[in-house]
């Protein structure tokens, strides 16, 4: 090593805890006209003695991750705890050049440390994001150090001295490659992520890349445009807020976007219109392309509730949806009207007359004028009911549709779920069913008639089996009248203490 290089290594560790330092020191904002940049705000500009330097929002977040690497301050053997940021924005903001940033901040900083960087698509990871980490590094104060290989098939960035254990590489983010993600192995280093346009990445991806984060000085980033209401990056702003530095990004208030060209596709679009929202206003949609129920049908009904005489007039009718594998559960449920509720959550149980026994129980309680059960696992159920005296039916999802604008019973009977919901449909406070909900998408067919996908394709997706939501929309499976249920006859003298 030269004796400048070994000067500018003396820099690197006193930018160690500085990511936004070593930004502005790293690349010629001031002197290259052909990288993006942004006139710097304060107070960057003051700190730092600059004209041009990233976007403010850019800025924040390279702050935010400095003021994190300084708590946890890392002694190079005791794991801290992993710092993970989740960007939702609009076109256009630089998050492609912001991902080079941390790519070559980490691995200038950090001696051995060990990346893995993935996008949505094969293309998108070597057109995009390569391609920016490529220009970057020619740029960067160290980026003599690396050796970027860009070829079909070997996405890497090494250091020319230590190119086994001081890399990052780039994989294609199937479900097929998932263990490609695991144990990183820097202990005494850093291990990290880095997913760009995150909304399409496989769940799998995500839980694996998750158990690669126990060692060392971990970090993990995530961006992109919110396209899906589903998935693992909708749910680092939701189900795990508390675990992501999540944050959204408007493209108008960024310097470097068009704002003639996004002014002139709000007009055409609409301010509120699930365009605007993931394209330019970094908001997760209300519909996804294709998705089923949206997701602001849902949100309304967890708001609303109905007084014991808005609903009481309606028939009473139970649901059982059982398990179908050996992760899933079975439900009990009960809709009245414009309400629903959950009666029983059960792990998966293969003894049909104790689900049968457990069923009856419910049925009396809540005097109820039908029970449907799914026929795909429930045949046993229903036929343990029958030596019961029960008139339980059995609902096969994949038969006939009565409406020919469904492909079958099961697209139906969603369907009529979500006519439900558009009505007035009230459902409980429950994260777990309104993911469901949320979750199915539909599959295209040349007849344009409705059909959503598989079960196995939901699994496939990285989603649960929706099996609250499947007790719910059973529900819509057959029109049913209220019965009048005879009460059992009481003596006037009968005495409760004999």
């Amino acid at each position: 090593m030269t004796e400048a290089d070994l000067l500018l290594a003396e820099d690197m560790g006193r930018f160690f805890y500085d990511p936004m330092g070593w930004v502005m020191y790293a690349f010629p904002w001031d002197t290259d006209k052909e990288i993006q940049k942004a006139e710097l705000q304060e107070p960057w500009a003051s700190r730092y003695g600059c004209k041009w330097g990233p976007d403010e929002w850019a800025c924040k977040s390279l702050d935010e991750l400095g003021e994190h690497i300084r708590e946890q301050d890392f002694d190079g053997s005791k794991p801290v705890d992993p710092y993970m940021e989740a960007v939702a924005s609009g076109h256009g903001i630089g998050k492609s050049a912001r991902a080079a940033w941390l790519v070559l901040y980490i691995m200038s900083t950090r001696p051995h440390s060990r990346g893995v960087v993935t996008a949505n698509t094969g293309s998108q990871l070597r057109t995009k994001t390569w391609s920016e980490l490529a220009k970057w590094k020619n740029r960067c104060i160290t980026g003599h150090w690396f050796t970027l290989n860009s070829g079909m098939g070997n996405l890497s960035l090494t250091h020319k001295s230590h190119p086994e254990t001081w890399r990052v590489d780039g994989l294609t983010a199937t479900k097929e490659n998932s263990e490609a993600f695991a144990g990183l192995h820097a202990a005494d280093s850093s291990p990290w992520y880095l997913f760009d346009e995150a909304s399409a990445i496989h769940d799998k991806i995500w839980e694996v890349a998750e158990n690669g984060l126990t060692d060392g000085e971990p970090f993990w980033f995530v961006n992109g445009n919110p396209t899906r209401n589903t998935g693992r990056f909708r749910e680092c702003f939701r189900k795990f807020r508390k675990r992501w530095n999540a944050k959204h990004v408007d493209s108008r208030t960024v310097q470097v976007t068009n704002k003639d060209d996004i002014q002139r596709k709000i007009e055409d679009n609409g301010e509120d219109s699930d365009y605007v929202k993931v394209r330019i206003r970094g908001q997760f949609p209300s519909q996804s392309y294709k998705q089923f129920i949206p997701s602001d049908l849902v949100d309304e009904a967890r708001q609303r509730h109905y007084r014991p005489e808005q609903y009481n007039f309606a028939p009473v009718i139970l649901t059982c949806d059982p398990a179908w594998e050996g992760d899933d559960e079975l439900v009990i449920a009960k809709r009245q009207g414009l309400t629903f509720q959950i009666l029983s959550v059960i792990p998966k149980n293969d003894n049909d007359i104790h689900v049968a026994n457990l069923l009856a129980q419910f049925e009396d309680e809540h005097k109820a004028d039908a029970v449907f059960v799914d026929g795909g696992f429930g045949t046993g159920i229903v036929s343990a009911g029958r030596t019961m005296g029960r008139t339980w039916m059995l609902v096969w999802f994949g038969e006939k549709s009565n409406n020919k604008g469904y492909a079958n019973k099961r697209a139906e009977m969603w369907g009529e779920a979500k006519k439900w919901l558009r009505e007035g449909g009230a459902l409980p406070d429950d994260d777990e069913l309104a993911e469901e909900l949320i979750g199915p998408e539909t599959v295209p067919r040349m007849d344009g008639k409705i059909q959503l996908e598989s079960k196995k394709d939901m699994k496939d997706r990285g989603l649960p089996s929706p099996n609250k939501a499947d007790a719910l929309v059973l529900s819509f499976a057959h029109p049913v009248v209220k019965q009048e249920h005879q009460a059992t006859a009481v003596s006037e003298d009968w005495d409760p203490f004999k």
